[in-house]
């Protein structure tokens, strides 16, 4: 299945994605920062991707894609996360151990995970709305400066 409109996912599963973003972004905002404001911004992105997604339905009158398409989303994010929580795994192994070029391999593996973010992203609003690559790619780039970089700045406030 590459579209993910042709999945119709339970309300149950759709809050299950949810709860496990929560989880593990909670997981690796707490590595990075201390767990109240990880938490904190974990809870803020969460609010703007349902903010982003819904605006955007709403914009071009397609609401009914909306549980496909922040599921979708949402597991996307899982997956990414997950990946992350792993990354932070390594790069506190790496502290351990004195790893000589740790710094390299943890901006490395961020730059990946951000990249491979952008384009699973990119190519679910394809999918779902035909776009052009290009199209679907400064949209994804949107989606996560709304979604990471607000978030992110409220925080540093």
């Amino acid at each position: 299945m590459n579209n993910p409109t042709d999945y119709t996912p339970s309300k149950t599963f759709m809050w299950n994605t949810v709860a496990f973003y929560l989880v593990s972004g909670i997981i690796v905002e707490g590595l990075i920062a201390d767990f109240a404001d990880g938490t904190l911004e974990v809870l803020l992105r969460t609010i703007m991707a349902f903010s982003s997604i819904s605006i955007f339905l709403l914009s071009i009158k397609s609401w009914r894609l909306f549980n496909q398409l922040f599921t979708a989303i949402f597991v996307c994010e899982n997956f990414i996360m997950t990946l992350a929580i792993f990354s932070e795994a390594l790069d506190e192994f790496m502290v351990v151990i004195h790893y000589e070029f740790r710094e390299y391999v943890s901006i490395s593996l961020a730059v990946v995970l951000v990249i491979w973010y952008l384009s699973i992203i990119a190519y679910l609003l394809r999918q779902v709305f035909a776009y052009k690559v290009n199209v679907s790619l400064m949209m994804a780039f949107c989606y996560f400066v709304l979604t990471y970089g607000i978030p992110m700045m409220f925080m540093d406030i």
